[in-house]
C-alpha cells in the first residue's frame, strides 16, 4: 500500500488552547476527546496553514477574530505562536515547514521566523521580514507581516511545497448551505461548508459517482441515483427514490432530503476529490464530527469509507463516536487524544494502559470511548514551560 501521508509530524505553540503540541499523524487519524478539549484548534491550526497560503496571512488572522484570538491566551501572556511542519510531498521529498508569528500592539503582528527546508542544498530563513539564509541564487523580496512561501512559490523548486500545503481541504459541512441552489463555478476542491457541492461532484467519473450512490443506498432506503439539476447559472442536487405503489423513482430535490443524508453525500464527494483528472491533488482531508445527524448503526460503516480513501489521501478525522471507531482492526497507533488540563490543551497518543488492553483486544477503542477511558499519554506532553 502506497503511503500517503502527506504532514508527519505537527508541532504547535502557543496556537489558541493548544500550549505545546508535538504528535505523529498518519495516513489516517483518528482525534478523540471530550467537547471543550481543544479538538478543533489541531486541526484549524493546519487550515490557518492553508488559509494564509491560498489568501493572505492578514486574512487567516482576520478570519478568526484577530491576533489575539489566535494566540494563546494565559497568566504568562505568551506573545507569540508557532506552526512547524514536516512532510513528504508527492515525488517522495521529505522537508520541513515552520514559522512564529509575534503579536504587537493594537492587534498587529510580524512573522518572526519563518523557515523551508527540503535538502540542505535546498532552503531558505526569514527573519522579521529579512531573508538571513537561502539556496536561492535571486530571493524574492520579504515582508515581515506576510508569509515569505506565497513569494517563494513563483520559483519551481519552492512550488511543490506551496502547492501541497495549500490543497489541504477542512470540512464541516453545512447541510443548509449543500441543500441551496449552488453557483457554478471552476474551483476544483470542496470548500469548508459544502456550498460548491454540485460542482465538485458533477465531475467525479461515473464509476466514483456509482459508488457514492451505493454507499447511500445503504443509509437512505430506496435511494437509487444523485444527479445535478441547471437552473440558469446555478445548480442544485437530485435524489431520485422509490415511493411505495410506483414502478419508477420520483425525483426529490435537496431541500427535501435530511441533514444525515446530505452531510453523507458531502463526506463521499469530500473524500473522493482526488478521483479526477486535476492538476493539484489535494494533499490531506481533515473531517469534523461526520456522525452528526446519522444514524448511529450506519455509523460504524464510514470507516471502510475513510480507509479506502486514505489509500490516496491523507485523512484526519475528529470525533464523538465510539460507533466509528468499534472496529478491532483499528490500529492504536491511528489514535490521538485531546484533553484539557489546566486550561490548556495537551494532544498525544493514547496511554500505556489503554494501549495494552486495546492491543490485547479485551475491549475495542469505541468501547474505552464509551467508557471515558480514553487518556493523552503523558510522555508524549511536551512541556509547556518554554512556550
Amino acid at each position: 500500500m502506497r503511503d500517503s501521508t502527506f504532514i508527519k509530524r505537527v508541532i504547535l505553540k502557543n496556537y489558541k488552547s493548544i500550549a505545546a503540541c508535538d504528535v505523529q499523524l498518519q495516513p489516517l487519524t483518528f482525534l478523540v476527546g471530550r467537547n471543550g478539549s481543544g479538538k478543533s484548534n489541531f486541526l484549524d491550526a493546519l487550515r490557518f496553514v492553508a488559509d494564509a497560503l491560498n489568501y493572505s496571512l492578514e486574512h487567516a488572522i482576520r478570519d478568526r477574530g484577530g491576533i489575539n484570538n489566535v494566540c494563546r491566551r494565559s497568566r504568562g501572556h505568551p506573545n507569540h505562536f508557532g506552526i512547524s511542519l514536516e512532510f513528504t510531498l508527492p515525488n517522495g521529498d521529505t522537508g520541513h515547514y515552520g514559522f512564529r508569528i509575534r503579536t504587537l500592539t493594537s492587534g498587529r503582528y510580524e512573522v518572526q521566523k519563518e523557515q523551508c527546508k527540503l535538502h540542505p542544498d535546498l532552503y531558505y530563513q526569514i527573519d522579521k521580514g529579512t531573508v538571513t539564509g537561502t539556496s536561492m541564487k535571486v530571493a524574492p523580496a520579504a515582508a515581515p507581516d506576510r508569509l515569505y512561501l506565497v513569494n517563494a512559490s513563483g520559483l519551481p523548486e519552492f512550488r511543490p511545497v506551496y502547492d501541497a500545503l495549500s490543497q489541504m481541504g477542512f470540512y464541516n459541512l453545512n447541510p443548509d448551505k449543500i441543500r441551496d441552489l449552488q453557483l457554478r463555478d471552476n474551483a476544483d476542491m470542496l470548500r469548508q461548508d459544502g456550498s460548491n457541492l454540485t460542482n465538485v461532484f458533477s465531475k467525479l467519473p461515473p464509476s466514483v459517482k456509482q459508488d457514492i450512490e451505493e454507499y447511500l443506498t445503504i443509509i437512505v432506503h430506496g435511494l437509487r441515483a444523485v444527479e445535478i439539476e441547471k437552473f440558469g447559472d446555478k445548480e442544485m442536487l437530485v435524489f431520485r427514490q422509490d415511493v411505495s405503489g410506483d414502478k419508477h423513482p420520483w425525483r426529490f430535490h435537496a431541500n427535501n432530503m435530511s441533514d444525515g443524508t446530505l452531510r453523507v453525500l458531502g463526506i463521499l464527494v469530500a473524500l473522493s476529490q482526488n478521483n479526477r483528472d486535476i492538476h493539484k491533488p489535494v494533499s490531506l482531508i481533515g473531517i469534523e464530527n461526520p456522525e452528526i445527524a446519522m444514524y448511529p448503526a450506519m455509523v460504524g460503516a464510514l470507516f471502510d469509507e475513510f480507509q479506502n480513501a486514505a489509500y490516496n489521501t491523507q485523512i484526519i478525522v475528529i470525533t464523538h463516536s465510539p460507533d466509528l471507531l468499534d472496529e478491532k482492526c483499528i490500529d492504536v497507533d491511528t489514535i490521538l487524544v485531546a484533553a484539557l488540563q489546566d486550561g490548556n490543551t495537551v494532544i498525544a497518543p493514547v496511554d500505556n494502559v489503554c494501549r495494552s488492553v486495546i492491543q490485547d483486544k479485551m475491549f475495542t477503542i469505541g468501547d474505552l470511548l464509551r467508557r471515558d477511558q480514553l487518556e493523552p499519554d503523558p510522555e508524549f506532553v511536551p512541556s509547556t514551560e518554554k512556550t
